[in-house]
């Protein structure tokens, strides 16, 4: 018996209640700007400038042992992997200690990196430092722009990319859910104050392709109804074109967050802000999907010339095919 985790047919009206899910949306939206405003984001050394020291030791490296270590020292954010590097060779254990810049000071002082060095020794004696290296505030500041600038043209390229393959109320229902599952991602970061650096801009990258592919396959669907039923009314073929895509969407979310909570749970601090915005982006964009993107569509309306041929029906440009 194979499993399902919903009916092989459904017929939900997924805009019985649009007024509630488009306005809880709405004030999500609002409420994760204010959190951005007037509480910010935790931001990592990345963002705000720090230090980063390279450690070796013949014995195996214990990143408990170090930040214990470290966590009297009162340095803020530090955080501590264990890297390969084949550099060091095949017998060699390294280590990756990055601290954040301390009040007042563009770096690490020379007086605070002898301090973890000393108690890191505490720690192992047979520990070297291979390598201290300074991320200042002005190459932090360009990080945070070219940031930006990724998750702008990202969303820019959507926009250009569905407008094309579709319609102009397509594309700007897609852009729609792809900003709302971005702003709704910094929301949350700012809430619960998660550390938020470089990998969490490779997350919000990912979410915007997860989410887009999700929106696609249901507007594909609505395309084809479009050209079938062309006497229903636009509300009833996007109900019937979300309700045709509902089980591949839920599939795919579903074995999406299996694997990604198994990384949460089991993948350390390392990755865990990473896993944890892509959690919440493939929650919110299977959301924005139905509940956002379709909504918009349904508010624009679409063009549907009955006096073109069935093939081009529907379409922006005469019955161009995916």
């Amino acid at each position: 018996m194979r499993l399902k985790l919903v009916p092989r047919e459904t017929t939900w009206d997924f805009f019985r209640i649009l007024r509630l899910t488009f306005g809880a949306s709405a004030a999500a939206v609002i409420g994760s700007i204010l959190l951005f405003l007037l509480v910010g984001l935790n931001f990592g050394i990345d963002f705000l400038g720090g230090t980063t020291i390279r450690t070796e030791s013949p014995a195996a490296v214990d990143v408990g042992a170090y930040r214990d270590a470290l966590t009297p020292l009162g340095l803020g954010d530090v955080t501590i992997t264990e890297v390969f590097d084949p550099t060091f060779g095949p017998d060699q254990n390294v280590a990756q200690v990055r601290i954040q810049a301390q009040p007042g000071q563009e770096s690490v002082a020379p007086e605070t990196i002898a301090a973890i060095e000393e108690a890191l020794r505490g720690v192992d004696p047979g520990i070297t430092f291979a390598s201290v290296e300074s991320v200042g505030p002005e190459v932090s500041g360009e990080l945070v722009r070219t940031a930006i600038l990724a998750v702008t043209l990202a969303i820019a390229a959507v926009l250009v990319y569905i407008w094309l393959r579709f319609e102009w109320q397509f594309s700007l229902g897609a852009v729609a859910a792809l900003v709302h599952d971005v702003v709704l991602t910094i929301g949350i970061f700012s809430l619960l104050q998660i550390r938020f650096d470089l990998a969490i801009i490779a997350a919000l990258l990912t979410i915007v392709g997860y989410s887009l592919n999700d929106t696609v396959v249901v507007f594909d669907r609505v395309r084809e109804n479009l050209r079938k039923y062309k006497q229903k009314d636009l509300r009833d073929v996007l109900n019937l074109s979300i309700n045709e895509t509902l089980s591949r969407t839920v599939m795919t979310s579903v074995t999406t967050l299996l694997a990604l909570v198994s990384l949460y749970v089991l993948g350390g601090d390392v990755i865990r802000g990473f896993v944890f915005a892509m959690i919440w982006g493939v929650i919110v964009g299977t959301y924005s999907s139905v509940f956002v993107a379709s909504a918009i569509l349904l508010w624009l309306g679409v063009k549907r010339d009955w006096s073109k041929p069935d093939q081009e029906a529907g379409t922006q440009f005469g019955g161009a095919q995916p």
